[in-house]
């Protein structure tokens, strides 16, 4: 009796299951969706993604399904592109279409749809124009901005020299001369190195970006519904970014307390007197919760990414040593070595460019974007893509695409030169997105790693006691973040 009982809910719950599947793939297939593997109900395409690789799962799937093809993360669709002719028809030439932000669920419960990185509509069109009005306001590419960045590269070069040589990972002091600059920019002052609270911040970003990467963020950001309620190191995410929320609100309350109207110091200012002029406009999205929300994501954008950079710059020259004995040659014969570089330098040197834009190209820094979102019904390549579905445009398919890069999967600064050793633009390169929301901090990762990069190799020659492989130096693609390996190595005086 009772094993009759058992069979019998067993074969309802078969027969149940069955009929959920059959009635939710009709309705599925009645989208003029892109092609994809067939999904589940409620956990949709989960068990195909392998677990803490995302970025190769996708990478898997386009090479069967093609440029354009859908997946499901859960219940939701997913369009996902590749390709740079694909991914550019999107993001340039539909550009209105594709331009809204999608769902980033491991930092939602933080930032809540403000801000300039997560916002969308009218929300993030007033920030997106104030925040680029504001940074060329406080000295994106000009000269008392560049002084600035020279100041830190000079710390960073002290820091190296009291080394005496001795190997070290610089990961932390990158980001520290990296964050001071935004810091100059954002509250309008530096910190020292080893202040206590700068340490603190430095990790939290430093552990975010971690844990979004890990296969519990991953598996979060896959299949939202459940894991936003399941314990576990994703959720350590929202309590270490109230941590960062916290010191920003504190920093807005002494600028509100100091400010002079006359002389606005930092971002800051200038945001709270832009709230002051439209506090009578209903209609203005300059609030404090804006305010404090877009200083978050700037400082979670900017503190890492020139320290990454420059770590895979390193680790690319440390494999190939004549790669720096050609940098060493240019900076020798442009700048010498009796003053600091400049960016005016850069024009003139053509290989340190081509290396800078074949590191962000090979590196893959942002492997596949962040997500978008369509504004309207699309059609897009012969099929309909409905208002709010969130895209994912693969950068490292981009950035490995034959028809724009000849060797794709090899580190080759000929990428970017032309037959005369003149660089020349490269089209495939789309390392700080394209578009409406493309990285309104891309003058200065590029200010900053020129500078950084040059002054540097300018003062030292790079040593390590590891000999590294190809299989080091390629990116792993193992996150939201592409990270290199850990690694040491010397600064020898030149």
């Amino acid at each position: 009796m009772i094993v009759s009982i058992g069979i019998d809910t067993l074969l309802v719950g078969l027969i149940s299951f069955l009929v959920i599947y059959i009635v939710w793939n009709s309705m599925r297939r009645k989208h003029n969706l892109p092609p994809g593997p067939t999904p589940l109900p409620l956990i949709g395409n989960l068990l195909q993604i392998q677990r803490g690789q995302l970025a190769k799962s996708l990478l898997k799937f386009s090479k069967q399904y093609g440029s354009v093809y859908t997946l499901y993360f859960g219940k939701n669709p997913v369009i996902c592109l590749s390709g740079y002719e694909t991914v550019k028809e999107a993001l340039v030439d539909k550009g209105e279409e594709f331009g809204g932000r999608g769902r980033v669920p491991t930092l939602e419960k933080v930032t809540q749809g403000y801000g300039i990185s997560f916002s969308n509509g009218e929300r993030w069109r007033q920030l997106r124009n104030f925040t680029f009005r504001n940074l060329r306001q406080l000295g994106f590419g000009k000269k008392s901005f560049e002084e600035k960045i020279q100041e830190e590269t000079k710390n960073v070069v002290e820091e190296l020299k009291n080394m005496k040589g001795e190997p070290l990972d610089v990961t932390k002091l990158l980001m520290d001369a990296a964050s001071n600059i935004l810091f100059s920019i954002v509250f309008g002052s530096r910190c020292e190195y080893k202040d206590e609270k700068f340490v603190r911040l430095l990790g939290i970003v430093e552990e975010t970006f971690h844990l979004m990467s890990s296969p519990w963020g991953q598996l979060h950001t896959i299949f939202p519904q459940i894991m936003d309620y399941i314990p576990g190191p994703h959720q350590k995410i929202s309590s270490i970014s109230e941590e960062l929320m916290s010191f920003i609100t504190q920093r807005v309350k002494i600028s509100q307390e100091t400010l002079e109207p006359a002389l606005p110091r930092h971002f800051i200012d200038n945001f709270l007197l832009k709230m002051e002029r439209e506090k009578n406009n209903p209609n203005s999205e300059f609030t404090e919760r804006n305010l404090v929300v877009t200083v978050h994501n700037l400082f979670i954008a900017g503190t890492d990414s020139v320290s990454v950079l420059l770590r895979h710059t390193f680790l690319v020259i440390l494999y190939y040593p004549e790669i720096q004995e050609k940098l060493h040659l240019e900076i020798d014969e442009v700048i010498g070595r009796d003053r600091i570089p400049n960016l005016s330098d850069r024009v003139n040197m053509p290989y340190t460019e081509a290396i800078m834009h074949e590191v962000l190209r090979f590196c893959d820094l942002v492997p596949f974007n962040t997500p978008h979102q369509v504004t309207k019904d699309v059609e897009f390549r012969g099929y309909v893509i409905p208002k709010g579905t969130d895209v994912y445009t693969l950068f490292f398919t981009v950035h490995r695409d034959p028809t724009k890069f000849s060797t794709p999967f090899k580190f080759n600064p000929n990428h970017f030169l032309d037959e005369n050793g003149k660089f020349q633009k490269n089209e495939g390169l789309m390392a700080f997105s394209a578009g409406k929301r493309s990285c309104p901090g891309e003058s200065l990762a590029w200010m900053e790693f020129f500078l950084f990069l040059t002054t540097i190799l300018q003062n030292f020659k790079l040593i390590s006691q590891t000999r590294f492989t190809e299989s080091d130096i390629t990116p792993k693609l193992a996150g939201f973040l592409n990270e290199p390996i850990h690694y040491e190595l010397s600064f020898i005086p030149r």
